[in-house]
């Protein structure tokens, strides 16, 4: 009852009432911690893509893609700085500057580094979509839990939203890089 009224709430237009991270955990579902997981489970994913952008740079002779990867790979240092923010807002710290093993979501990056030993620009573009895919299944994941992440929700949703585009725009590599 407590979650139905949290969400009501947050919902009416023109309400004053200020969410506090109090009022926020007094309406969760999950814990503190668990919700810092999730964050750092992000975290992590962000991390495998800022490397895998860098890699995927540094192993391609295309100019236009090393530029593109590049752009990624500062977005995904920009996302980072953001999450560990609101790590932070939770009461932990994320040290994390690196990717992590989380099971099936790093090893999507993984084919990353398979891709790269052969230097073909679409064999690094398909490990891309793997690895953006996985990302934004992990955001997903995240944000249909609206009660547990409802005080970073919008970034959340402007990060995936960002990985989307990047994602398009790889796909869109990929078909100009097969003609």
């Amino acid at each position: 009852m407590i979650l139905k009224g949290f969400l009501a709430d947050l919902l009416q237009t023109g309400s004053e009432t200020l969410y506090t991270m109090e009022s926020i955990k007094s309406s969760s579902l999950k814990s503190k911690q668990e919700v810092i997981n999730d964050l750092k489970k992000l975290l992590a994913l962000i991390n495998d893509g800022k490397e895998g952008y860098q890699s995927a740079a540094e192993s391609t002779d295309n100019e236009q893609l090393k530029a593109l990867f590049l752009k990624f790979s500062g977005e995904r240092i920009v996302y980072a700085s953001e999450l560990k923010d609101h790590i932070a807002l939770h009461g932990d710290e994320a040290e994390n500057e690196n990717g992590g093993v989380l099971g099936g979501l790093h090893r999507a990056w993984l084919t990353v580094k398979q891709a790269l030993i052969s230097k073909e620009d679409i064999s690094i573009l398909n490990a891309i979509m793997t690895g953006e895919k996985a990302a934004i299944n992990g955001y997903d994941a995240c944000i249909t839990d609206f009660a547990d992440h409802a005080d970073h929700i919008t970034l959340l949703t402007e990060q995936r939203d960002g990985i989307k585009a990047a994602l398009a725009e790889i796909e869109r590599q990929a078909v100009l890089a097969n003609h």
